[in-house]
């Protein structure tokens, strides 16, 4: 059965720049549910978890100072967010429902985190709205419990996992892949273990070739036995804050491709959702429920 991390609303009054794309969160389980490619067994609400598997990722300091709302104010500002208590515990449930999805994956094969994909966090800090990066602490969670070893990460948001890269730097059991718009944010990249910088206005052929080359070549050389997958719908041509050409038709195409590649090879896969940001909120919700709607197909 697919396991999905649904998470309480962020109820804290936003700017209405902030509100809009938290929409989403509340959107999306209700469209699952209503059309039918999901019912209430399917989702599982995470909890705050216990600090060891996040301080396995971050550094302590960072941390403490996070849960204690004791962030510089230059730091905060990087984050995006006024911070809030309810807002970091929001971030540590995020993490919560990876780990918990990672079990769930194993068992299952495929688990989804209808949040997370928080990978601009560092190690030792917060950036662009990501505070905890929920698939590192996963990854780590996996293999300190000696669950899995060897780990491949596929990012394929629009904006480079920055965080993730640099997180995992200098460690062979982790493969990081960050496939992303070349003139999207962040604009000093990390070096992630493969790097592909896509050009503005890529389109749906040019990005599925690539990607179709790519992801077998790595399955052969990193031969992992866990994948984490960032299918962030910020690809998207209508995307505010991306710079790619991508129909809805062919981000559909990249999320089949991706968990069928997973499926075919039996590989566990855990998804976060990233990122989405067109200026209708019924694009960014069928995006995001295409990727459940593929799900549901191969792993029914």
């Amino acid at each position: 059965m697919l396991k999905i991390a649904f998470h309480p609303i962020y109820k804290h009054p936003l700017p209405d720049k902030h509100r809009f794309p938290m929409m989403k969160y509340e959107l999306l389980p209700q469209q699952l549910l209503h059309e039918g490619t999901c019912i209430e067994d399917n989702f599982f609400q995470p909890e705050i978890p216990s600090d060891e598997p996040i301080l396995a990722v971050h550094d302590s300091e960072y941390y403490k100072a996070l849960v204690n709302l004791d962030i510089k104010p230059s730091a905060a500002r990087k984050i995006g967010f006024p911070l809030s208590d309810e807002l970091v515990q929001r971030e540590r449930i995020i993490a919560d429902g990876t780990i918990k999805g990672c079990e769930f994956a194993l068992k299952h094969g495929i688990a989804m985190n209808i949040a997370g994909g928080t990978h601009h966090a560092y190690s030792n800090r917060g950036e662009a709205f990501c505070m905890l990066n929920d698939q590192a602490i996963g990854a780590r969670y996996l293999q300190n419990k000696g669950l899995r070893k060897r780990i491949l990460i596929v990012d394929l948001d629009v904006h480079q996992g920055n965080g993730t890269a640099e997180i995992f730097q200098g460690d062979d059991s982790v493969f990081t892949f960050s496939m992303h718009g070349k003139g999207n944010y962040p604009f000093k990249k990390e070096i992630s273990d493969l790097d592909i910088p896509l050009e503005k206005g890529t389109t749906d052929e040019a990005y599925l070739l690539q990607l179709k080359k790519t992801l077998p070549e790595l399955l052969e050389k990193v031969r992992p036995n866990f994948i984490f997958y960032l299918c962030g719908v910020d690809v998207l041509a209508s995307d505010k804050l991306g710079t790619l050409g991508m129909t809805m038709e062919g981000c559909l195409e990249r999320d089949r491709y991706v968990l069928q590649t997973c499926h075919k090879a039996k590989i566990p896969v855990q998804c976060s959702m990233g990122g989405g940001y067109s200026p209708d909120i019924k694009i960014i919700v069928d995006a995001h429920a295409n990727t459940f709607r593929v799900a549901q197909d191969i792993y029914a």
